[in-house]
């Protein structure tokens, strides 16, 4: 069955696009909640002269998609997670947990235009930002365990405290250096 998008329905296609699809999903799904129309004669006929109406509008939506993504360029989302002994986290990594790291980032996607396999372990991921049809932005997510975050900021903060104390320790050796030679000078005299 061939059917006319009304919106961008992420994994089939976006507003406006003609696609196939199975009778049922058309007939009990899209239709009847206004996602698409069927595709006859007519309906491509209108499709085609709102797409001749609404060029400039789109050529502006995709601007509009292009700074937005680039937002996205050089951007490297880290999430740290709860994991098992194993490897494996307490549940999972998905598009929402990466909207909301995106969010305290200060950059506002909307969950439902990611697109990522759930990640059920630590390591390197891959998300991809859906903007407009023609503008998809890969983002790479690095999942981390908590543990690792809270050990990496111990050494952290004992690094700056070793050198201190580094700097410090020839100090005080010579330090008590000086006293000594000044407990020796007054009993020369």
């Amino acid at each position: 069955m061939e059917i006319i998008l009304k919106e961008d329905i992420i994994g089939l296609g976006y507003k406006n696009d003609i696609v196939n699809v199975k009778n049922g999903y058309g007939r009990n799904y899209l239709i009847p909640t206004g996602k698409g129309v069927i595709a006859s004669d007519s309906a491509k006929k209108q499709l085609a002269e709102v797409m001749k109406q609404q060029a400039a509008k789109l050529a502006a939506q995709k601007a509009e998609a292009e700074k937005r993504a680039e937002q996205l360029k050089d951007v490297v989302v880290t999430v740290t997670a709860k994991v098992a002994a194993t490897g494996h986290l307490y549940g999972s990594v998905g598009a929402a947990k990466v909207a909301e790291e995106l969010a305290k980032m200060g950059i506002e996607v909307d969950r439902k235009i990611i697109t990522m396999k759930d990640a059920r372990k630590v390591g390197d991921f891959e998300a991809t930002v859906h903007f407009h049809r023609d503008v998809e932005v890969k983002v790479p997510v690095k999942v981390i365990a908590e543990h690792e975050t809270v050990a990496q900021e111990a050494v952290a903060e004992e690094a700056p405290k070793a050198e201190e104390a580094a700097q410090k320790a020839p100090k005080a050796e010579e330090a008590p250096a000086a006293e000594a030679a000044e407990e020796q000078a007054p009993a020369a005299e």
